[in-house]
């Protein structure tokens, strides 16, 4: 008799580190430090000059810096919002908060995005050869190329592939981060509103005229269901360190044309990892085709002339209008041409063992328009390291500091622990080491849209077992990072 022993392979899980809340120093953020540093300068001025009849005069002042330093706003210090604050007050002063693309009659900066903010100086870029499209950061030193991907639908696939698919998407970062030339990678996932113009074109072209009554159906179904459409697209983008690549590009004939043949290598390299990960490169964008997906960013109702990259949406691309016409800033959203945006910060990813598709109810909410952005900043292993022993460090000295003073251990400061000495034994084993940020933009026609929008967004993350935290007076930045694949820090 034969017994087949083989066994259906058991699904991948994933857990995050537990998100350590410690300062720079005795548990103080940086803003908490300046505070409290100059505050100390200060009070020993008085003492020195008027004694300490003069600092008791002074005690309000000293309140007011204790509350400050102490209390707590949405998780954050009033200390750290006063930078946040000061910069927004400061663009509202000077009337940053509204961006206005006004038409001019001076000659345009060929290639030049048009962008608000402190994305001004971005370029579209395209390689001698013509191959390639990138976007050109003179002043953070970075050319970022983006990539269309498609794959398979992850949640149809058997536990298999589902593993086999992780651990490409693991491998394909870490052969990135070992190069040591990439500064940042950005996943893009979006949903755009569809006008149904592709779906329609496709029928009339393949239309079976022996089927009249399920002709005449189907063709309803899709006149009352394509403005409703919302495909999902997906991007990559890889940003070359040009400082850190220096001397490759130097030996590629420096300048951008050094860089892109770099750049290219590492493009060639993604396109092979990727496969191994299940999803499929369409091609590597063209300059044109980045200033449109910028453009459908800002304005959701521009992609019905930007189709396909049809003609005239090159043309309009390649007249520099990425950008948007108007973005008008707010505390908690951004309104641009034609829609309001809202960005959240993952703030907490799962702590407890779950499935690697745990965003697909984000992903996936119904009738909603979003963006979501993983940007993996690579860090050196010695950086790492250092990184490593300075928090065991901490950690420790914390502990001492309780045991002095009799107080009880803490558990969050156990599993911060464990946490950390898993990371270093990863790093050890060759590893590499990448710190996530995740992004996400809700998008809608209206202000009141958007509220229900985010509210819905907001229920399918608790079931998702993350924690979201709507950015406050950060809107028009982080719209920049998280809706635009620029790979932006």
């Amino acid at each position: 008799m034969h017994s087949d022993n083989h066994q259906p392979e058991a699904p991948a899980t994933v857990a995050f580190p537990h998100r350590s809340r410690r300062g720079v120093l005795l548990g103080l953020t940086a803003p908490q430090l300046t505070a409290t540093a100059a505050t100390g300068a200060l009070l020993l001025t008085v003492i020195v000059t008027t004694g300490l009849i003069g600092a008791l005069k002074l005690l309000p002042l000293w309140a007011v810096v204790l509350f400050v330093v102490v209390v707590r706003h949405r998780g954050r210090s009033l200390a750290d919002w006063a930078p946040i604050a000061a910069r927004y007050a400061a663009r509202r002063f000077t009337g940053q908060l509204l961006w206005l693309a006004r038409p001019s009659s001076r000659p345009r900066r060929e290639g030049l995005l048009h962008l608000p903010g402190t994305a001004a100086s971005l370029r579209a870029v395209t390689s001698p050869d013509g191959r390639l499209g990138a976007v050109h950061d003179p002043h953070a030193g970075t050319l970022t190329a983006v990539v269309r991907v498609s794959s398979r639908a992850f949640a149809l696939l058997d536990s298999g592939a589902q593993n086999a698919n992780v651990a490409g998407w693991g491998r394909a970062l870490a052969a990135l981060a070992r190069t040591g030339h990439i500064a940042r990678v950005q996943v893009l996932e979006r949903t755009v509103p569809d006008s149904g113009d592709a779906l329609n074109r496709y029928w009339s072209t393949h239309a079976h005229s022996g089927a009249p009554l399920a002709s005449t159906v189907y063709g309803e179904l899709l006149q009352a269901a394509g403005p409703a459409a919302a495909p999902h697209e997906a991007y990559v983008a890889l940003a070359l360190d040009l400082k850190a690549a220096r001397r490759l590009i130097n030996q590629a004939g420096g300048g951008l044309t050094g860089a892109f043949a770099v750049l290219g290598q590492l493009a060639a390299t993604f396109d092979q990892a990727a496969r191994t990960a299940g999803l499929t490169p369409a091609g590597w964008l063209a300059a044109t085709e980045i200033a449109a997906v910028v453009r459908t960013a800002y304005d959701p109702k521009a992609l019905a002339a930007l189709d396909r990259w049809s003609p005239a949406g090159r043309a309009q691309a390649e007249s520099g209008a990425a950008g948007p016409v108007v973005l008008v800033e707010k505390a908690d959203h951004i309104s641009t041409d034609s829609a309001c945006h809202a960005t959240f910060w993952i703030e907490n990813w799962p702590r407890t063992e779950t499935s690697p598709g745990f965003l697909h109810q984000v992903l996936f909410t119904s009738g909603v328009r979003r963006a979501l952005s993983l940007t993996y900043q690579p860090k050196g292993l010695e950086a790492a390291l250092k990184d490593i022993q300075r928090r065991k460090a901490t950690v420790i000295a914390d502990a001492a500091e309780r045991a002095r003073k009799g107080r009880v251990d803490s558990e969050e400061d156990s599993m911060e622990y464990a946490d950390i000495k898993a990371r270093e034994r990863q790093l050890i084993s060759g590893h590499a080491d990448v710190a996530l940020t995740g992004l996400l933009t809700v998008s809608a026609d209206t202000e009141q849209e958007l509220r229900a929008a985010c509210a819905q967004v907001e229920t399918a993350a608790v079931a998702a077992l993350i924690d979201l935290r709507r950015l406050t007076w950060q809107q028009a930045e982080a719209f920049t990072t998280a809706a635009l694949p620029l790979a932006r820090p």
